[in-house]
């Protein structure tokens, strides 16, 4: 009788092992043409994704796939299928949102992260991974400038770390809301913490989050340049007190979303150190200029904050997803966050000579994003990322210049970092219904040309097109390119 364990060879699958390690050395060759090939003719590409809303999904089957399928087909349907819908974030003319790069060794970086696929949870679960993201943090905060000791982590993006840092400073209030909660508790005020009117949506998010509530955040006024208006601070947070309020943290941010401002960061730090408050700043963009000496003054007042974000994903050429949060109390967000089940306990991780990076945040699994930074900072060396952050910098210049110097363009906003904030605003046409028309008209033409996409705000109530630079692509070229694109459609849509 056949045992009724095997099984004839025909019911068996082909294979229960992963790809053939040929195979694999064989197609990873042809994906590292492909990205070199990409790369290099990125401007073949229009920028932004020329697909209506659901074709890619039409184009995939509906039903799960039950067969094996070719890695040869499945790169196929990758350049038939995906390619079209993909806004090409790397290319030189994506100029939206704050602009960034996935460079060469930080690409190379993610290959490799994604071969050793280790979690970097516990120090045991892999030593390399903790360890080097702990030296790569202290390289990076030597370069920017910043004082020892700071304790850095990294975090997929500043929305997480800004959820974290607010986390950590209602944990060092007197209450202990991590073991008892806020809900239906008497003892505990009405919490508040501040903003300006410009700061971060992730912000208000965390508020919501963690159960303080939209309510609980007070956004302040701004001055004429964008920045939190601190003298409105203090007097927020007088009068809140008078009111029953419980003020417990500050955000301040160095390069707004909108217009890149940098609010007074020593102004606040005193006023935070005068009422005992968290001063959390949210660098995530302009922060990482200061790996440049000569930008270095944007931190300025940041080595009094008990925390501050940055995104190398953002201005430091890192791919996606990469954040880092420094902070001076890494005690107090551990004491957040940290909940060690038996299955986890260890003895290697004793004090903080050994941190269990898990501690610090709601994430156990966490990736090995560390070393594609590590890649970047040695291929790069802070002099070559300094050229660069001063290259993008040089290059909003000029293209503010332009603007200044147009009688049909206005500047809206000042341009401390690498991103222009400016509207179309020909001579004789101030009605602000016509404007707004005009410059939506404008941006769109740009956008659906595919050689730019650019992104837009609305500052003061006007509606204002946005140009961020921050890829290692683009040249002043292409900024020429695009204001004689701008000059022409203007002209255009004034003669029609």
């Amino acid at each position: 009788m056949q045992d009724r364990h095997s099984l004839d060879k025909a019911q068996q699958p082909a294979s229960i092992d992963d790809m053939e390690p040929e195979a694999f050395r064989a197609y990873a060759h042809q994906v590292v043409d492909w990205i070199a090939d990409y790369l290099s003719n990125a401007e073949s590409y229009p920028v932004l994704a020329q697909t209506a809303p659901g074709d890619i999904r039409r184009v995939l089957p509906a039903q799960a796939p039950a067969q094996p399928a070719s890695m040869s087909n499945i790169l196929e349907d990758f350049e038939r299928v995906i390619m079209p819908g993909i806004t090409h974030w790397n290319v030189p003319g994506f100029l939206a949102y704050f602009a960034n790069t996935a460079s060469g060794p930080g690409i190379l970086g993610e290959m490799l992260t994604g071969a050793l696929n280790v979690n970097a949870m516990l120090w045991r679960t892999s030593p390399a991974a903790t360890e080097l993201e702990q030296v790569t943090l202290d390289w990076l905060r030597q370069m920017l400038g910043l004082p020892d000791p700071l304790f850095g982590v990294i975090n997929d993006t500043a929305s997480s770390g800004v959820l974290y840092a607010l986390a950590a400073a209602r944990e060092a209030l007197p209450l202990h809301i991590r073991k008892d909660g806020m809900a239906g508790r008497k003892d505990v005020p009405r919490l508040r913490y501040y903003a300006s009117q410009e700061a971060h949506s992730s912000v208000e998010k965390a508020g919501i989050v963690l159960g303080i509530g939209q309510s609980g955040l007070r956004k302040i006024g701004i001055d004429d340049q964008f920045r939190m208006d601190a003298a409105q601070l203090e007097k927020a947070i007088r009068q809140d007190i008078a009111e029953g309020w419980q003020p417990f943290a500050v955000v301040a941010t160095i390069g707004t979303t909108s217009t890149t401002s940098i609010d007074p960061v020593p102004s606040i730090a005193s006023i935070c150190e005068r009422y005992g408050l968290w001063l959390h700043v949210d660098g995530a963009y302009g922060g990482s200029a200061a790996v440049d000496p000569e930008m270095q003054w944007v931190l300025a007042g940041c080595e009094r904050a008990d925390s501050l974000i940055l995104n190398p994903h953002k201005w430091l050429f890192t791919p996606m997803d990469c954040s880092v949060l420094y902070t001076r109390k890494p005690d107090v967000v551990k004491a957040a966050f940290s909940l060690v089940p038996e299955y986890l306990r260890n003895t290697e991780s004793v004090g903080d000579e050994v941190p269990n990076l898990m501690d610090y945040g709601t994430s156990l699994g966490r990736r090995f994003r560390s070393l594609k930074l590590w890649m970047i900072l040695r291929y790069f060396g802070q002099q070559g990322l300094a050229a660069r952050i001063r290259e993008h910098i040089r290059l909003a210049q000029l293209f503010a210049h332009r603007v200044d110097d147009s009688p049909h363009f206005e500047r809206m906003a000042p341009t401390p970092f690498s991103t222009v904030c400016f509207r179309a605003h020909p001579q004789g046409i101030d009605d602000e219904q016509h404007l707004e028309a005009l410059n939506e008209r404008i941006m769109s033409n740009i956008n659906e040309a595919g050689r730019f996409f650019l992104s837009h705000t609305k500052l003061y109530g006007h509606f204002t097109m946005r140009v961020a630079i921050g890829n290692l692509r683009t040249s002043e070229q292409h900024l020429s390119a695009l204001w004689d694109d701008l000059q022409t459609l203007l002209a255009t849509h004034l003669n029609t």
